[in-house]
């Protein structure tokens, strides 16, 4: 199997409201409990995860690479600085499409109960604005056509819809760099 290629780790940010907490597996307990809501899964698909199924995702994910080593993994979860309260998370998923160039994939998703307050928007804020610092010349995401918050959030990080549909979801990207 070839080296994995070099990735940014995910590393403390904060925002006017927020805690950016680079995510470890210790996190799934607490977040199987905000991510556990089936109305999160409207818009997101599948099924809520067990506490089992969370941590055993975020083993893999807290690697910070892909098993080829061809794409870098970023994950927060969004705490609200005056409550300490977990609400959401936001993650990039990072790739070379030429050496010399780095490009991110990124998503959020906001607690149920902590949805309409700014939080997936502020959050995808501060990470993209970390992402550029780390060399970071584009950014997209897939977005589900109809969900306003999440059309919201691409729009505030400079992304328009490209006309691009996979899986049923529009992709939007930045003009980059």
């Amino acid at each position: 199997m070839p080296e994995p290629r070099s990735w940014p780790r995910a590393v403390p940010l904060d925002s006017a409201r927020l805690w950016l907490e680079p995510l470890s597996v210790e996190h799934a307990p607490e977040a199987a409990g905000v991510f556990g809501d089936v109305r999160l899964h409207t818009w997101i698909g599948g099924a809520p995860p067990t506490p089992d199924e969370l941590e055993a995702r975020y083993r893999r994910q807290v690697v910070g690479h892909s098993p080829d080593g061809q794409h870098g993994w970023l994950n927060w979860l969004l705490r609200d600085r005056g409550t300490r309260r977990l609400v959401g998370t936001v993650q990039a998923t990072l790739h070379r499409p030429h050496p010399d160039r780095v490009e991110a994939e990124l998503a959020w998703v906001v607690g149920h109960a902590f949805q309409g307050a700014g939080y997936g928007k502020e959050g995808a804020v501060a990470m993209a604005g970390w992402l550029r610092t780390q060399g970071v010349v584009r950014c997209v995401a897939h977005v589900s056509p109809g969900h306003r918050a999440s059309e919201g959030i691409a729009a505030a990080l400079g992304m328009t819809p490209t006309g691009e549909v996979h899986d049923s979801e529009m992709l939007w990207a930045d003009s980059g760099s």
